[in-house]
């Protein structure tokens, strides 16, 4: 795992997400609340001994070790992860899931339907995870109109709109082109 960078703060985040995408166990990973700050904190202390350059090799070899040993849980999680992801990419595109016959979610969402109407990741085996959480909120409309598009006159309206909302108006911009134009002029 080394990682070389002229500029210190790029190597930092480049030891951060590798440490990362290795030691990306959860809380619910663990039986107790205890035993997963315990490996938060020796994470960090890798990660910050990385960093710093204090017996590297040492390091390395316990991460080497620990990928090894835990190689199929960390691809699960790392899938877990990705799932979520694209789950959240789509709730905030305003997509809604894309269900087959079955009513679970299309595999290519990764995501399965719970008997409660929540939705969860899937695991390996397409068996879905159980979750306690409530569903995540679905942002309203996805910016077009009832038909799928957009004509010129509703897009304009959209633009004036928005520039108003953000404070701009036609006339600000003339009053600061005129005392600007007549500000730069020298007697």
């Amino acid at each position: 795992m080394v990682v070389s960078s002229t500029n210190p703060h790029n190597r930092e985040m480049a030891i951060r997400r590798k440490m990362a995408s290795i030691f990306n166990k959860r809380e619910d990973d663990f039986p107790s609340l205890r035993e997963y700050n315990d490996y938060l904190e020796e994470v960090e202390e890798m990660t910050f001994n990385l960093i710093e350059g204090v017996d590297v090799p040492t390091i390395e070899a316990k991460i080497a070790k620990y990928q090894e040993e835990n190689a199929e849980q960390i691809m699960i999680n790392r899938a877990k992860k990705a799932e979520e992801f694209a789950a959240a990419l789509a709730a905030s595109k305003g997509l809604p899931p894309q269900t087959d016959s079955d009513g679970a979610l299309n595999s290519q969402a990764g995501l399965s339907v719970g008997t409660q109407g929540q939705y969860a990741p899937t695991v390996a085996g397409g068996q879905p995870r159980p979750t306690g959480m409530a569903p995540q909120p679905v942002p309203l409309g996805t910016g077009l109109d009832i038909h799928g598009y957009d004509d010129e006159e509703m897009m304009r309206l959209r633009a004036e709109r928005g520039g108003r909302a953000g404070g701009w108006s036609i006339e600000l911009s003339k009053k600061r082109a005129i005392e600007e134009a007549f500000g730069s002029i020298w007697l």
